[in-house]
């Protein structure tokens, strides 16, 4: 009888908690939309030139605000990554825009995974949709390995699978292995780009960009118009391997065990 009610206790808190912190969150976030559009921000966010104005009138504290906007572009607001990645390489330089990023990005990454893995899927459904949430929690559960290389790309939602990551059993070491990996490559990778460092925006390298263009066009078509058929591609190939890994591992365990029972019935003789 006691465990009963220490149960429907411990399951009362537990509710009461879950309660208190999606409340907490809904908050933030009407919190932060009101604040942008009191403070005129909203209007600047899918600008990269009212952006940029915007960071540079905040000084010294422009650069925690652009950590910041990092931070809540994966988990809150709906800014496009690129657009407040290239404002922040206009202001600060490719170097100083990539380790701002990556702080943002990254913590944001962690509280996204936190929150499916916390609050699970009403939660996830709440903030990216029923056909969504079902679509990416079953493609990540029969193929964990392929979230690396859709961290790469850009035609996946990495904000998204981040969120949905955490209703998998995906442990906590491969994905924050796997971000460090795949988002230090994505951001240096813009911000060198957007910067005109490595490719100059005059001479040369107007013809350079030119067919970047083109085969970077070409290859977006592509892979939206073919967007199912690499999902099902990565699905199944890494699956398979998975399978065939711990297959391998169950033939190399069952190899060991018939040796050491070939050295007992040896010594027994």
């Amino acid at each position: 009888m006691d465990n009963k009610k220490n149960k429907t206790m411990s399951l009362k808190r537990k509710i009461i908690r879950s309660a208190i912190v999606l409340f907490c969150l809904a908050g933030l976030i009407v919190l932060t939309y009101y604040v942008l559009v009191w403070t005129g921000a909203w209007e600047y966010i899918n600008s990269v030139d009212k952006l940029r104005e915007l960071i540079l009138s905040l000084g010294f504290w422009g650069r925690f605000a652009f950590v910041l906007l990092q931070f809540l572009q994966v988990t809150f607001l709906p800014i496009p990554s690129t657009i407040s990645t290239l404002a922040g390489v206009l202001i600060y330089g490719p170097l100083q825009t990539s380790l701002l990023s990556l702080a943002g990005i990254m913590l944001g990454s962690v509280l996204a995974f936190w929150l499916g893995r916390q609050f699970g899927r009403k939660l996830v459904v709440f903030m990216v949709g029923e056909d969504t949430c079902e679509k990416w929690t079953k493609f990540l559960s029969n193929a964990k390995y392929s979230f690396f290389i859709m961290m790469l790309l850009p035609i996946f939602p990495d904000d998204i699978l981040c969120l949905v990551a955490g209703l998998t059993n995906m442990s906590w070491t491969f994905f924050v292995v796997t971000n460090l990996i795949s988002r230090p490559l994505a951001i240096f990778t813009t911000c060198y780009l957007g910067s005109g460092d490595l490719i100059p925006y005059h001479g040369w390298g107007l013809i350079v960009w030119a067919i970047l263009i083109v085969v970077v066009g070409a290859l977006l078509y592509l892979s939206f118009k073919f967007r199912d058929r690499i999902e099902n591609f990565l699905q199944t190939k890494l699956k398979s391997r998975r399978e065939h890994f711990f297959d391998n591992i169950e033939a190399g365990r069952e190899k060991i065990a018939k040796k050491k029972k070939e050295r007992k019935n040896k010594k027994g003789k």
